[in-house]
């Protein structure tokens, strides 16, 4: 390995709502001048929290940091139906709500715990034939799209307020936390939709250990040095095979 430097390593960030991930990682690369610069697990546009970028050297280590677990909070609005799964997307389906209980919430979202097959949304970034599925979705196209093997570790309700429910969710990479809304809503008959997601972990890393992005923007490039997570100290904690 070449002789690595102080911007070798990781950058945790606490993103806004509006920009894409890659938005995130295009502002960090051109603020300072940096070649390399990744991202370890996309956020869509208008969720918030934990993206662990790479910068450097650390750009090699992004598939392990990638395949870390991660943490949610968000809120799931029941009653409605949107062809995204989130509030992004347009209102397809209006149903009245059934009366509802937290029990009967945290019941119903422990028949999603362990393994389960999931069905990427139309609105991703998957790609079919490597084109974007949410390319094709906004010109009206569905195409079949291939189950991938999820784990959800925990998810439960810790509040709700017809018609939204605030919950906190753990599982592996790759989850679509929208899918979960979506297919709670049809299970319960009213429909639902993800109103609003927050990740608060990554692996070990946390939210509160992440600068909010228009403060790193702010940084010297010596000041930034110091936020990096050295390239070796994360080698040393992903373990053998990193």
């Amino acid at each position: 390995m070449h002789e690595l430097t102080p911007l070798d390593g990781a950058l945790l960030v606490d993103k806004p709502p509006g920009p894409t991930s890659h938005d995130v990682v295009d502002a960090v690369r051109r603020r300072f001048g940096i070649k390399k610069v990744g991202h370890c697990g996309t956020l869509d546009p208008n969720a918030t929290g934990l993206l662990v970028l790479v910068l450097g050297k650390g750009t090699k280590l992004a598939e392990k940091l990638t395949a870390a677990d991660k943490v949610y909070e968000g809120k799931i609005k029941f009653g409605e139906t949107t062809d995204s799964y989130d509030a992004d997307g347009r209102v397809v389906d209006t149903r009245p709500v059934p009366p509802l209980t937290l029990e009967q919430l945290n019941a119903l979202a422990a028949t999603f715990l362990g393994d389960q097959m999931q069905t990427p949304p139309m609105v991703s970034a998957v790609k079919k034939g490597g084109v974007p599925l949410y390319k094709l979705a906004r010109k009206g196209v569905e195409v079949e799209r291939p189950q991938r093997l999820v784990h959800v570790y925990r998810f439960r309700f810790t509040d709700y307020t017809e018609p939204f429910g605030d919950f906190e969710l753990a599982c592996t990479k790759g989850t679509y936390v929208r899918t979960i809304a979506h297919e709670l809503g049809q299970k319960l008959g009213c429909g639902a939709h993800l109103h609003s997601l927050r990740r608060t972990a990554s692996g070990r890393f946390t939210v509160a250990e992440a600068l909010p992005l228009e403060q790193v923007l702010q940084l010297s490039k010596p000041e930034l040095e110091q936020r990096v997570i050295p390239f070796l100290k994360l080698l040393a904690e992903l373990g053998p095979g990193a």
